[in-house]
């Protein structure tokens, strides 16, 4: 039901505001791209209200920390609104049209049909909810290791540094990301999304889960899920430690985004519980801590290229 609104609404803005427009200035050729990118957009919107409205009254319930001043929880409102609502909508629908085109091409031509989790497991399309359930275990599993990659590489550290340069986390340090390693996750998500075959009503669902539970464990509340709790999911005290002056570079742990079983079971878990360190890269220049938006993109840049360079 819920669907078929979201359908029925992204229709009607189409036809009412976006459709005349491309009308009038001869574009009607770009028709189905543009519906494409509203859908991208409207999906955003609705994921920053749902992250907002549960993560927004924890930060003012149970603060762990109160700043006098807010310029950096803006800039990561910033790429929060660029992220879910513009600049890599349009980079990811640009590379994954091209690569999208190219693996069909490839699948047509060669008669191969690639294994799914559906065709390693019949049962699962008799049940669509188990099904669910065990295409987000596969995904964060394959978030968890992205993760911890990009803290074993130096020229991905180079990228992911501004992510850990905030010393004033809050949920919306979730999108504060470079946009190059955007891409390289969108590509990592999307691709192993396809390998197993996630159908695409169920997709927008995976990563609604996936996107509330990271905003989450990035929220500035003192939070945590009990003895138990902790071990199940993964709750902002468990990740404020991933994030804290102490766990940077090849030093980290809690890298898990919903299930701290992955660290768990491959030894990056620390589930003291009382603990929650301050935040930021006490190695991050001050481009990347107090830097716009812009200014941390090119310092990003810059330091990767530093670190290919062996410096």
């Amino acid at each position: 039901m819920l669907q078929d609104l979201y359908a029925t609404a992204t229709g009607w803005i189409f036809e009412q505001a976006i459709q005349p427009v491309l009308y009038a200035l001869g574009l009607m050729d770009w028709a189905d791209d543009a519906y494409q990118w509203l859908d991208f957009a409207l999906f955003g919107l609705v994921t920053i209200g749902v992250v907002y409205a549960v993560c927004r009254p924890l930060e003012l319930w149970r603060p762990v920390e109160r700043w006098d001043d807010g310029a950096p929880v803006r800039t990561d409102v910033v790429y929060t609104l660029l992220t879910r609502l513009g600049l890599l909508p349009m980079l990811a629908f640009v590379l994954f049209a091209s690569l999208q085109a190219r693996w069909e091409g490839w699948i047509a031509d060669s008669g191969f049909v690639p294994p799914t989790l559906e065709t390693l497991l019949p049962w699962l399309r008799e049940h669509p909810f188990w099904a669910l359930l065990l295409y987000i275990v596969v995904l964060d599993f394959g978030e968890y290791w992205r993760h911890r990659l990009q803290h074993r590489f130096r020229w991905w550290w180079a990228l992911h540094s501004i992510h850990h340069a905030q010393r004033q986390m809050t949920f919306w340090t979730d999108d504060r990301n470079h946009v190059l390693d955007e891409v390289l996750a969108a590509l990592w998500f999307g691709g192993l999304a396809l390998l197993i075959g996630v159908p695409p009503g169920q997709f927008p669902v995976v990563v609604l889960v996936l996107r509330l539970a990271e905003s989450l464990s990035h929220a500035n509340v003192r939070l945590s899920f009990g003895r138990l709790g902790e071990r199940l999911l993964v709750s902002p005290r468990f990740h404020r430690l991933h994030h804290g002056e102490l766990s940077a570079g090849e030093q980290g742990r809690n890298y898990a985004t919903l299930l701290p079983l992955w660290d768990w079971l491959f030894g990056t878990a620390d589930f003291r519980r009382e603990v929650y360190p301050r935040t930021g890269d006490p190695e991050a220049p001050e481009a990347l801590v107090r830097g716009g938006w812009w200014r941390q993109q090119v310092a990003g840049l810059r330091r990767m290229a530093a670190a290919i360079a062996g410096r």
